[in-house]
């Protein structure tokens, strides 16, 4: 199993290019569901997510064909319109076939997510929306079995923030007979990009980035070619790299607008940021402020930023409170944090964290893939060595982080 050797106390210096994001790459795959023809994506992050999602398609009968960083997919014939739990168990996303493929097919199974029952997690708004458009969904043996003629458009009335939830709907709202309002609706810019893509491919979607989504389904969809957008919480990652371990850093092929609450707390904790159509310059040459943030739906303070701010908090002088408000038991990380000489306690859903002058290396395990990169970040600043197992979580959501972290500088490889 492979893992990170990091030697910290290096200041990151360079350019690097931003890649596309994986939490838009992988909705816009199980677009090409809707369609018989050609879907071609470009600007498509090598991930492990993006080759487990092509993989679950390709078993259902899509054709993939990849080049680089392209990706084209044909769904010209669905053979088996089914999301095995082999697949799904690995990433929640698969998940995100179960709209479309009632859309297409009129019939679909698809397992539960791993150690997802039916009630208090977002996976019940799936059901809930599909229901309300006319569909039958049946649990049983850990697989939801649907089916529908053909989908009707409703009001759909999301009782909390789901993007996966709104992403699903989306599409099978697309197809669906009538006109589909989606209330209290995700606003991330994956859930744009996503509409984006639709709307290349003859779907009508109205008001995607707003709470409110108004869908007035056709008849079939087209194929289409769409740019994935630049990863946000890639960007967001090494932007707090370089918070945390000091440098001169440009960030190629950014969307800065999707980033706000993130920029605004790297220049609350001293950064100086200047920011382009496509890219973001950080400069930062003092020890981090501490700043304090809570988690929150788009527009807020991103939940998959909350690891790496916590990483930089640690080293930051003062104290910061880290409050998580999206999901459940997602400090993991800061156990693993303390192995480094963090100064970290938990109450409730608030980390609190006391910045230290200096953290030690020593071996830590991630926990998820978030938690990994800011495990990842604490090894930068870190004295001496710090080795990362488990870093088959940072394989799913960042492409080639030691590679793009040496290219600034960093004392990093993977060891295999």
């Amino acid at each position: 199993m492979d893992k990170l050797r990091i030697t910290g106390g290096r200041a990151l210096e360079g350019e690097l290019t931003v890649s596309g994001a994986k939490n838009a790459a992988l909705p816009i795959m199980c677009a090409s569901l809707l369609s018989s023809q050609p879907l071609k994506l470009s600007n498509v992050p090598r991930l492990m997510d993006v080759s487990t999602m092509a993989k679950l398609l390709a078993q259902m009968g899509v054709d993939v064909s990849r080049s680089e960083h392209s990706l084209t997919l044909t769904a010209k014939d669905i053979k088996d319109p089914t999301a095995s739990y082999e697949l799904v168990k690995t990433m929640r996303a698969s998940v995100l076939v179960l709209g479309p493929l009632l859309a297409r097919c009129g019939r679909a199974k698809v397992s539960l997510p791993g150690g997802c029952a039916i009630g208090q997690r977002p996976v019940d708004q799936h059901v809930k929306g599909l229901q309300a458009m006319g569909a039958t969904i049946a649990i049983e043996h850990g697989y939801m079995h649907a089916a529908a003629e053909r989908l009707r458009g409703a009001r759909v009335v999301m009782d909390l923030v789901t993007v996966t939830g709104t992403e699903n709907l989306m599409m099978a709202a697309a197809l669906a007979e009538g006109t589909t309002v989606i209330e209290n609706a995700a606003r991330e810019p994956e859930v744009l990009d996503l509409a984006r893509c639709l709307g290349a491919m003859g779907a009508k979607i109205h008001g995607a980035g707003s709470d409110v989504i108004r869908i007035e389904g056709v008849s079939s969809l087209s194929g289409a070619s769409h740019k994935v957008m630049p990863d946000r919480i890639e960007t967001g990652t090494y932007l707090a790299a370089v918070a945390a371990a000091g440098g001169k850093v440009r960030l190629a092929g950014a969307e800065p607008r999707s980033l706000d609450a993130t920029l605004e707390k790297l220049r609350e904790a001293g950064s100086k940021i200047s920011v382009l159509d496509s890219s973001i310059e950080i400069e930062m040459h003092e020890r981090p402020r501490a700043v304090s943030v809570r988690t929150a739906p788009f527009p807020g303070f991103a939940t998959d930023m909350q690891a790496q701010f916590m990483a930089l908090a640690t080293v930051a002088e003062g104290t910061a409170l880290i409050t998580e408000t999206i999901f459940e038991n997602r400090f993991m990380h800061a156990l693993e944090l303390q192995r480094l000489g963090a100064d970290i306690s938990i109450e409730g859903n608030t980390a609190v964290v006391r910045g230290v002058q200096r953290l030690q290396g020593a071996s830590v395990m991630a926990t998820d893939l978030r938690a990994s990169a800011g495990l990842v970040i604490a090894a930068l600043v870190a004295e001496g060595e710090t080795v990362v197992e488990r870093i088959y979580h940072l394989d799913r959501g960042y492409e080639a982080i030691e590679k793009k972290l040496g290219v600034l500088g960093a004392r990093i490889e993977r060891v295999r």
